[in-house]
């Protein structure tokens, strides 16, 4: 089954060709690798569901195109050396993916109907997406209420909380070295060389993602006071922008997650 591209414009005439595939876009990865300067060997890097092949219809005919998902758009950026990758996210994160959420399709302009025959089809047919688009919020309702809840709570996750209630997600499996390895593709933190502990960047900080909890022992035998490490911890915030990034489809029902914040992976240990 063939899809619709959608092409967005960047620079000096670059195209990026988009499509929606399950209500999901994905890009066509050769524009995204000739944009960020990459072989198409970096393609390999990716895991199997961040990268895929479809038919898209062009004017030359259907074709089969190799594309990569949103996940896999941030992980080829973040290996990107061009100067200019940082702005291609930014064009990527503020306006291309608006804009596709946007308009939520790639469909064109209706047909002006041409008789009073045509006309009743086209509102039969209008009524008809109008009550499917109802039905689906009415689903979606009580999903958006549960993360709503959950981000409206105050507290912190540690990473290995924060990859347990994000693996409730059917689309999301991760552990917490796995979350730990995203949170650097991220550049939300990285690991300090003298100690090979995990810190957060300043930046993931200032935005609201992540948190630093000082931790600190006693020598066993001289009582001195040693201070450690900090603890690198996932706010609320930055629960919801991962949950977002890894493609999540289905957050936990509200029930669920109020016995999570209140049996305390929320507050600090």
């Amino acid at each position: 089954m063939s899809a619709l591209a959608r092409a967005f414009e960047y620079t000096d005439g670059a195209q990026i060709r988009t499509v929606l595939i399950d209500d999901e876009p994905w890009f066509v990865a050769a524009d995204i690798l000739a944009l960020l300067g990459l072989h198409r060997s970096s393609l390999t890097a990716l895991d199997d569901d961040e990268r895929g092949v479809h038919s898209l219809d062009t004017p030359g005919g259907q074709q089969q195109f190799g594309t990569i998902n949103e996940p896999g758009l941030y992980s080829l950026i973040l290996r990107s050396r061009k100067p200019e990758a940082r702005a291609f996210k930014r064009w990527i994160t503020h306006e291309v993916l608006p804009a596709i959420r946007k308009t939520g399709s790639y469909s064109t302009a209706p047909a002006i109907p041409q008789t009073y025959a045509d006309a009743l089809q086209l509102a039969a047919d209008q009524a008809r997406q109008i009550e499917a688009q109802a039905a689906q919020l009415a689903i979606a309702a009580p999903k958006a209420e549960s993360w709503d809840l959950l981000a409206s709570a105050d507290g912190d996750f540690s990473v290995r909380d924060a990859a347990k209630v994000l693996s409730r997600d059917p689309q999301i499996q991760l552990g917490e070295r796995r979350l730990f390895t995203l949170l650097g593709d991220f550049e939300w933190s990285y690991r300090q060389q003298s100690d090979g502990r995990w810190r957060a960047y300043q930046r993931a900080v200032n935005a609201g993602w992540l948190s630093e909890m000082p931790a600190s022992h006693y020598h066993p035998r001289t009582g001195d006071l040693v201070l450690d490490a900090p603890q690198v911890r996932v706010t609320v915030k930055g629960l919801h922008e991962l949950h977002r990034r890894l493609g999540g489809s289905q957050p936990l029902q509200s029930g669920q997650q109020l016995q999570l914040v209140t049996a305390g992976p929320l507050a600090r240990p």
